[in-house]
């Protein structure tokens, strides 16, 4: 069974920061919009106080957690262990988008490595903090990081990115603004 805590306190905090994957979901308010399901990695998630967490958003193909924010601000946060120890923590409440020049941005940006494909940060104030047992998540490690997002940025620069995301980022693939 389930439990429902008060806040993050710092061994949940840490559990957390430690997970290599997790995952982000929202959906816009239309009963024909596309909920989104986002895996995330990397150092990019910081607990910064008992109820509020973000994270560094890397430019991507798309733009729906951003999108779907702006428009209704409904947001859940998934981390599963893979080790031996099963669990699965959520974080339900309601997020925010950073871009730079915003108060708060820098100081989530400094808390993590460098990466020229930062195009946002992601603020939540948690509501709701669950875990249940992840009794059926398979155990696995992690080999290694991808870079990817980090070389492709370095590749296109500053300009190319710009562009990218102007084609990209404009609007979700339900068509609702993004960058």
């Amino acid at each position: 069974m389930g439990k429902v805590f008060d806040e993050i306190d710092v061994k949940l905090a840490s559990w957390i920061e430690a997970q290599p994957l997790w995952f982000v979901a929202t959906a816009p308010l239309s009963e024909n919009g596309h909920v989104n399901v986002s895996p995330r990695g990397h150092d990019t998630l910081s607990v910064l106080a008992p109820r509020r967490v973000a994270w560094v958003d890397y430019t991507g193909s798309g733009v729906e957690t951003i999108a779907h924010l702006r428009e209704n601000g409904r947001i859940c946060l998934m981390f599963l262990s893979f080790d031996s120890r099963p669990r699965i923590v959520r974080l339900h409440g309601s997020g925010s988008v950073l871009l730079p020049g915003d108060a708060g941005f820098d100081e989530v940006v400094d808390l993590h490595p460098d990466n020229p494909s930062t195009r946002a940060v992601i603020a939540v104030e948690v509501t709701r903090i669950s875990d249940s047992c992840g009794w059926g998540v398979p155990v696995m490690d992690v080999r290694e990081e991808r870079d990817l997002l980090r070389l492709q940025a370095e590749k296109k620069g500053q300009v190319g990115m710009d562009e990218y995301r102007r084609q990209k980022n404009s609007l979700s693939i339900d068509s609702l603004p993004g960058l």
